[in-house]
């Protein structure tokens, strides 16, 4: 076990270019995520210089790197259909023909956002619901050729994933009902969206995956389990799901033949916020059906588990497959909030094989910054090995990488001021993914709503 602390100020961990998490403390078990990738053990050990200063002001990034704007809300979208939606979220990079990149991007509007998604007949599920997803195609050159609407009438689209089969998973993060904010129909659903042909998934919820505050997804390739995090926003906080289709595996369409959702219990373990220790592994992890995955009366996390009750956590968000394993993360943990312990994030890892669970990473609080400034939320494998993690907090946001040998670096850090001079914000990150080649990495800044791509040498 290696240990990172960091003992200065929040003012100059942000002046320093490059200066990264403060309190950070990892487990020798991260490494076990790279050990299939040829690219992770020939590189990966350390990061890629400190952050230079972008004179356009919007994204500082390591020297010999570059970026490209994509998209940015309220410009019109490729296809006519209106305007580029608001709240840039999550987001996943398909391969298309003869080279090119379908971009998939996740828009959390509630429905106050000032650029909804536009409707669009055959691919709005609720007119009165301003979220959904957008599409871009992309040249080899990162150019874009097309960007158009690929599902509608959804609700705070938040996070997602991708499917074997090169479709994207999109999920509402909210539980409201019809008649609720204007809404015609129920919301808290996952739906599946084709980039390269929307109209072939159309806006279908999958009920049988449950009705809850959705934030991501990750697919078992070998298995087809389908795992799901929830971001509840108060106690009992959100559980962390599995769903078994009965059709796995089987191709665009076919998670719409049902299956059962089962919810992780950790003998022993009522809250994850209570394990303070990286590398702390429990064995024998339980799955328990879900009583009434529609919550038809009441919402799932509060629904009768048993007499051994069910395992929760608060802000469980970012869902990522690599190697034979799922890897979820809890962004933080707060006692004033209700959970058993602070924290400033968290990295666990399921290993289905061995029902093995794993706290992999802790972020804090062993740290002078007192909110959760360094959250992870969003995270992705980076193609040299080691993680892309979205930061989530107060002040500067970047994003941040993670080495399989343990070193945390800035790999990028936004720019844009969205608050006052005096009392500057900055977007927060979402959505970051890589190509199928594994030469550029896309990234979103929520707000202002932007899509960038982001080039260099990655296999240096």
């Amino acid at each position: 076990m290696s240990e990172i602390r960091q003992a200065a100020t929040r003012r100059q961990i942000l002046a320093r270019t490059g200066a990264v998490g403060a309190g950070i403390v990892f487990s020798g078990a991260l490494s076990e995520l790279f050990t299939e990738s040829a690219a992770a053990r020939a590189l990966g050990h350390t990061g890629y210089g400190p952050l230079v200063p972008d004179p356009h002001g919007l994204l500082d990034l390591p020297e010999g790197f570059r970026y490209r704007v994509l998209s940015r809300e309220g410009e019109r979208l490729r296809s006519g259909e209106g305007p580029v939606p608001s709240n840039h979220d999550g987001m996943t990079a398909l391969p298309g023909r003869r080279g090119r990149v379908h971009l998939v991007r996740n828009h959390e509007n509630r429905h106050t956002a000032a650029h909804g998604v536009p409707t669009v007949e055959g691919l709005t599920y609720d007119p009165a619901g301003k979220g959904g997803c957008t599409a871009l195609t992309l040249a080899p050159d990162n150019g874009v050729l097309d960007e158009r609407v690929a599902i509608a009438g959804t609700a705070v689209n938040c996070a997602g994933g991708p499917t074997p089969w090169h479709t994207w998973l999109t999920c509402e993060e909210t539980e409201d009902r019809a008649g609720t904010n204007g809404y015609t129909k129920d919301h808290g659903f996952i739906f599946e969206v084709d980039p390269s042909d929307p109209h072939r998934t159309g806006a279908v919820p999958l009920t049988a995956m449950g009705r809850f505050q959705h934030e991501a997804i990750a697919v078992d390739p070998r298995r087809g389990v389908v795992y799901e995090t929830e971001d509840a926003f108060e106690k009992p906080f959100g559980l962390f799901y599995r769903f078994l289709p009965e059709k796995p595996l089987g191709g665009v369409g076919s998670l719409r033949a049902g299956g059962r959702l089962q919810a992780m219990r950790v003998p022993g373990v009522a809250d994850l916020s209570s394990i303070r220790e990286t590398g702390a592994a429990f064995d024998g992890v339980e799955w328990v059906d879900v009583p009434d995955p529609l919550a038809a009366r009441t919402a799932i996390r509060f629904q009768d588990f048993g007499p051994k009750g069910i395992t929760h956590a608060q802000k469980l968000e970012g869902c990522y497959w690599g190697g034979r394993c799922v890897y979820f993360v809890s962004s933080f943990a707060r006692g004033s909030d209700g959970s058993a312990a602070d924290h400033y994030g968290q990295i666990w890892r399921y290993d289905p094989e061995r029902r093995r669970l794993t706290l992999v990473i802790v972020f804090g609080p062993d740290t002078d910054v007192r909110l959760p400034g360094e959250s992870p939320d969003n995270i992705c494998l980076a193609p040299g090995g080691g993680l892309m993690v979205c930061e989530d907090g107060n002040g500067a946001q970047h994003v941040f990488g993670v080495t399989r040998g343990g070193e945390v670096y800035a790999m990028a850090r936004g720019r844009q001021n969205i608050g006052t001079p005096e009392e500057p914000e900055w977007g927060e990150f979402a959505g970051v993914t890589f190509s199928p080649d594994g030469r550029t990495m896309y990234v979103n800044c929520y707000t202002p709503g932007t899509t960038f791509a982001v080039t260099g040498p990655w296999r240096r």
